[in-house]
């Protein structure tokens, strides 16, 4: 069975999505959602270094809505548009459409941001037919479906962290990297990312989900952050990471139940690998704790085609969305989280190129 499939957008995940779909052999591409004017018009082989396939990019939004398809990719950027991004989720949804997107992260839990919005989204899902997932690597398989499993060997156990560590200097994306995150900005000026209550915000959703399967009840998720400047001036894709200006943010969003910190989530990010050296290090990837009877380690290490990990963890988001859509169609109307679907698995996806 071939599932019809919209792509919205074509920026960092978008372009790795749209790649996964053409290569999926379960998914045919129908549609293609551009911002841009000067993306109008062009194949949408060109987004991903693909041979012509026929689906040209439009704006044309009420066009790609009225056409026959099982399921739209949402991948348009809502850090500085969440309230827009849920519009455009559930006017998706009305449509008939189930959704699949990794752009309003919180929403990993659909809960996260109020009942206001959920109950938007449930009713956008009702009206439809259709479901709703947020997922990826981070929020997503990372931390919920991934850290679920482990506590599943579990005799006893007292907290559940994961940790990313990566260094996202190659993360060509300076809405995010230089916007959202405020690398090199002034160490006084405070970033979106990390305005009163936003880290919470954010990952609060995948805290939420962690508790559901964990039954937990929560008091409530805290947050705490610290950041380093750079200690001479660098070159990135984006432009020069000045001496002196943020290169470096950790952070944890926590769970607490019994005041304790029972569910971790935590964040290493750095613009150069010298920056903090007592700070967790890894060469780019996940590490899974699992604090118990017995204590459990688990790493999860990823790379692009090219060795590099920062670009493989957007590989890994886009895959995540892309390989959950035969389930996702399957599912019941409504707004879902990761861990209500089916272990979703590379079916379909073997290359027949001898390993390396």
């Amino acid at each position: 069975m071939s599932f019809r499939v919209i792509q919205w957008s074509t920026g960092n995940v978008g372009s790795y999505a749209l790649r996964a779909t053409l290569n999926h052999p379960e998914l045919e591409l129908v549609g293609l959602w551009v911002h841009s004017e000067a993306k109008e018009g062009m194949d949408a082989g060109e987004f991903c270094d693909r041979g012509k396939t026929g689906v040209l990019a439009t704006r044309d939004a009420d066009a790609l809505l009225a056409m026959e398809a099982d399921c739209v990719i949402y991948t348009a950027t809502a850090d500085t548009r969440p309230l827009e991004a849920v519009d455009d989720v559930c006017r998706i949804l009305r449509a008939g459409k189930n959704v699949v997107s990794s752009s309003i992260v919180s929403l990993v839990h659909p809960a996260q941001l109020g009942p206001e919005i959920h109950q938007r989204i449930q009713e956008a899902c009702e009206i439809g037919g259709a479901s709703f997932l947020t997922s990826g690597i981070d929020p997503g398989f990372a931390n919920d479906w991934l850290p679920l499993s482990l506590t599943g060997l579990s005799e006893s156990w007292t907290q559940v962290r994961i940790r990313e560590v990566v260094n996202y200097a190659t993360y060509d994306q300076p809405e995010v990297i230089l916007g959202t995150m405020g690398f090199g900005k002034e160490m006084d000026d405070i970033p979106l990312l990390l305005f009163p209550g936003a880290l919470a915000g954010g990952w609060g959703g995948t805290i939420r989900v962690l508790a559901q399967g964990l039954g937990l009840e929560l008091d409530e998720i805290t947050q705490n952050y610290e950041c380093l400047p750079a200690l001479e001036d660098f070159e990135t894709p984006m432009g020069t990471i000045r001496k002196g200006t943020r290169a470096a943010i950790r952070f944890e969003v926590m769970g607490m139940v019994g005041g304790e910190p029972r569910l971790v989530v935590e964040h290493v990010t750095r613009m150069h690998d010298e920056l903090g050296p007592d700070w967790p290090q890894s060469d780019g990837g996940y590490e899974l704790i699992i604090e118990g009877v017995p204590r459990m380690v688990c790493r999860l290490e990823m790379q692009d085609e090219h060795g590099d990990h920062a670009v493989g963890g957007v590989i890994l988001t886009a895959t995540r969305l892309v390989n959950a859509i035969p389930d996702l169609v399957a599912a019941a109307p409504g707004a879902l989280t990761g861990i209500d679907l089916p272990l979703v698995t590379g079916r379909g996806l073997l290359d027949a190129k001898t390993p390396a």
